[in-house]
């Protein structure tokens, strides 16, 4: 009796081929499994896109003087700021604002807006100067400016500040009282340039 073989299976299996419809696509990433990921336009899933760009303002500011004020109450004392800020385009413009406020980012924010609404234009010389001398009182301060060509500016305290926010150089200016009070200095500071021919 003679045996009959037996077929024989192969051991080895064939690699199944691959073709694009079989092709295994990539792991989904972090941010599709949470559906995030930015969509078209620039904007997240989070409705955020990004940031426009912050204006930038025509003036130029300063703050010259920062004052913490004590207001008893009833139920005991409530501090509020008061702040002194100068703006300024350095082309003939300035001007002086006074702002209160529970912190001092909200004060400033006032006195911005203050100053905005007494803006003056200065009527300068050819050389940045003023046409004559003039003296001004605001106040509990007295200040004169006086025209001083190849000078630069020569001032201080808060003179100083307004004169370069405004533009103005080759003069000299003095504060002929004795008050260290900022806001009243700078606010006959811009009375002086005003009457030297504001138009």
């Amino acid at each position: 009796m003679t045996d009959t073989p037996t077929p024989t299976m192969d051991t080895e299996k064939k690699a199944p081929e691959t073709t694009p419809e079989t092709a295994t696509t990539a792991a989904p990433t972090r941010d599709d499994r949470r559906g995030g990921g930015r969509r078209p336009g620039g904007r997240d899933s989070r409705g955020r896109g990004p940031r426009a760009p912050r204006e930038r303002s025509e003036f130029e500011q300063a703050t010259i003087e920062v004052r913490r004020v004590a207001r008893v109450m009833a139920g005991g004392r409530r501090f509020s700021f008061s702040v002194t800020v100068v703006i300024g385009d350095k082309k003939g413009r300035v001007g002086v604002g006074l702002g209160k406020g529970a912190d001092t980012a909200l004060a400033i924010d006032k006195a911005v807006r203050d100053a905005k609404k007494h803006l003056i234009t200065v009527a300068r010389t050819a050389d940045g100067s003023i046409a004559h001398d003039v003296s001004v009182k605001n106040s509990s301060s007295i200040v004169t400016i006086v025209p001083s060509p190849g000078r630069g500016i020569v001032a201080g305290s808060a003179m100083r500040v307004v004169l370069e926010h405004a533009g103005v150089t080759n003069v000299v200016a003095k504060i002929l009282t004795r008050t260290k009070n900022k806001l009243t200095i700078a606010r006959a500071t811009v009375d002086a340039l005003a009457s030297a021919g504001a138009r």
